[in-house]
């Protein structure tokens, strides 16, 4: 009989060497259905042998837990970013001065593509993978251990190492990934990434592992350190050795005798950054010996011995033909210029976005203009200004009705996008639905997306009313849908009528009206309709509701789809009216109370509930109708701004004196 933990450490070393020819040297030996068979193989003989669970398992790449936030960490030494070298003569006159400062030694440099993406550092001890953290101000970045771990070219475990050391490097997103994501956000009624910087950065701070995952991220360090100081004294040697010990070092880099080699470099690879599978905005030139290094030092904000070369934009000229309005999943309408084909960085380029109407007023932009257009380091490019005004010139309006449903279009004050109001909207129904029916609204349990794509597409839904007349038979008529499951979601769709009047709200998709504000329009008002009817006056004298949140409640029952949606909703019997089960009177009666940090006994729920059992309130944030701020352990900004405003401030203790005195 096998020894589990041999046929375990045996299977994670197998697997440990396929990701690194797959992910690393990008030479795979086996199939992805055989490494997905040595996976399955590994992960169901650790379900049976939990005590051999390892985190450095190429299984737990994927299965940290959705998190509330990012824990601020500092670093080892300062991140610091680089001065910039625009042109050739930039980049001469930073030789000149390393030359100067280095009084006449030789010297050398090494010169690495400059990649686009998001700087992170990585920490091993003991040859495990324990710690990420981005770059963030330099001084102090964000923990993002779990979602680092999903990156397959990030190794969890080293062999050959440092007892204890760090690297530095990029996390990026390659242009097939890129398009991928940007596909499927485009199926889900998403807006575009614009970049794959902007993708890996908001990849890499996504709040649940299991989507960072998806999203297909890779590494490439630069740096190798231990105790924050440079491991090698070399950096060329640094490099090499963390291509030694697995990392996924950028190959395309070169050693140089001479600034001229170093401009040839430059010159090379802006011509072949096309052919790269990923963005990069420039290079990178460091002085290779970390003892000259040492001696050329920093200053205030970057070091003297490195420069970033950046590659000019790329630009060209075009004539917008015309301008379109996209609508997107929250309603924003998107003003999109239609332009002449133009060659831009290899990429034929024929619309840009416009982003809203400030941004047309502050280019000056018509139709019929010619217009200098941009692709740096953007995959959609953006208009950067007029060159030429065009002789037939027309201007443009946002409309005052909706292009895809002819629902009412509002510009809120203070706000640049203006907007479709009717939830109905084809454009945003999708979204619509999955709000409607998530767990903190209406609680429609199996109404995902992979089910309100169909629904949608094969038009059994379209509007949110719709859900409460689906049939058992067109269920079953769904891709992947038994006669089981269908009959748990019709279930689930009849339980949902019996939801409170505060979750109705909340589902209606009203902007700037979450679950709290639903709950104190229900309890102000005690029905749908009489919040309908409101004035803004009236609407402002619910508990927390200001001039914004009014203004958008009452614009949204203005809107005659939504009215139309609300009696559907009648009509399928959903809750309109609301019986508020606050205490009357009460030891707090009249109290607003803020909870931070932990308590010594109380879960946050507990303490809430106690104060709202003696007729207080309990606000999310600090205001001038806060009363008290409850405070425990670790308690954050809110304790420090309450002290400012001079807010009476208890721990648990006093808060249970305060309600058994009442």
């Amino acid at each position: 009989m096998k020894d589990p933990a041999m046929e375990i450490a045996g299977l994670r070393r197998a697997l440990r060497r396929h990701e690194h020819l797959y992910y690393v040297l990008d030479r795979p030996e086996i199939t992805d259905a055989e490494y997905d068979a040595l996976m399955r193989s590994l992960r169901e003989l650790e379900e049976l042998h939990p005590e051999l669970a390892s985190l450095d398992s190429p299984t737990g790449r994927v299965g940290g837990k959705p998190r509330e936030g990012f824990v601020k960490v500092p670093h080892s030494s300062p991140m610091l970013s680089l001065d910039n070298a625009l042109n050739e003569e930039e980049l001469r006159a930073f030789d000149r001065r390393v030359a100067e400062l280095l009084s006449g030694a030789g010297y050398r440099y090494v010169a690495e593509l400059k990649m686009d993406g998001l700087s992170m550092a990585a920490v091993y001890r003991d040859g495990r993978f324990t710690l990420a953290v981005t770059r963030g101000d330099g001084q102090v970045g964000e923990d993002v251990t779990e979602n680092a771990r999903t990156i397959h070219s990030l190794p969890l475990q080293v062999e050959g190492g440092p007892a204890a050391f760090e690297v530095r490097g990029e996390t990026v997103m390659n242009r097939r990934a890129f398009e991928r994501l940007n596909l499927e956000r485009e199926d889900k009624g998403l807006s575009r990434f614009a970049n794959p910087r902007n993708a890996a950065a908001g990849s890499l701070r996504l709040l649940e592992p299991q989507l960072t995952a998806a999203r297909r991220l890779d590494y490439y360090p630069y740096f190798f350190l231990v105790d924050g100081l440079p491991a090698r004294e070399s950096h060329w040697a640094s490099l090499e050795e963390m291509a030694r010990l697995g990392f996924k070092v950028n190959p395309h880099r070169r050693l140089c005798e001479n600034v001229d080699q170093v401009l040839a470099y430059c010159a090379e690879w802006e011509a072949r950054r096309e052919q790269l599978p990923y963005e990069i905005d420039g290079v990178v030139v460091k002085v290779d010996s970390v003892g000259q290094q040492r001696q050329l030092g920093f200053t205030a904000k970057a070091p003297r011995w490195a420069i970033a070369y950046k590659y000019p934009a790329r630009q060209a000229k075009t004539t917008v033909r015309a301008i379109e309005v996209q609508v997107g999943r929250t309603g924003a309408l998107t003003p999109v210029a239609l332009l002449e084909p133009k060659e831009v960085g290899g990429v034929t380029v024929s619309r840009a976005t416009l982003h809203n109407e400030d941004e047309i007023a502050r280019l000056g932009l018509e139709v019929g203009d010619e217009v200098v257009i941009e692709r740096s380091g953007d995959v959609i490019p953006k208009v950067v200004r007029v060159s030429e005004q065009g002789s037939a010139r027309k201007p443009f309006h946002m409309p005052a009705e909706c292009p895809v449903c002819g629902g009412k279009v509002v510009r809120e004050e203070g706000e640049a996008a203006s907007r479709c109001i009717n939830t109905n909207c084809p454009a945003r129904l999708k979204e619509s639905i999955l709000h409607f029916a998530s767990r903190g609204v209406m609680n429609i349990d199996g109404v995902g997306e992979a089910l309100v794509d169909q629904l949608v597409d094969k038009g059994l839904a379209k509007g949110l009313a719709d859900l409460y007349s689906l049939t058992l038979a067109e269920l079953l008529g769904l891709e992947r849908m038994g006669p089981r499951s269908a009959a748990n979601i019709l279930r689930n769709i009849v339980g949902s009528k019996s939801n409170p009047l505060p979750r109705v709200i909340a589902a209606l998709g009203i902007r700037f009206v979450g679950e709290r504000t639903a709950v104190f329009l229900a309890e102000a008002f005690g029905s749908l309709d009489a919040v309908a009817e409101a004035s803004q006056e009236d609407l402002q004298r619910s508990e927390e509701v200001g001039p914004k949140v009014a203004e958008s409640v009452y614009q949204f029952f203005r809107e005659p789809h939504n009215r139309d949606l609300v009696e559907r909703l009648r009509a399928a019997g959903l809750q309109f009216t609301f019986e508020s089960t606050r205490p009357k009177g009460g030891a707090l009666q009249g109290l607003t109370f803020v909870l931070t940090g932990t308590l010594p006994s109380l879960s946050r729920d507990q303490a809430k509930e106690l104060i709202e059992r003696a007729g207080g309130k309990v606000a999310g944030s600090l205001s001038g109708k806060t009363s008290y701020v409850v405070a425990g352990a670790d308690a954050g900004s809110k304790l420090a701004k309450a002290q400012n405003l001079g807010v009476r401030i208890l721990d648990e203790t006093q808060l249970l004196s305060l309600i058994k005195a009442g």
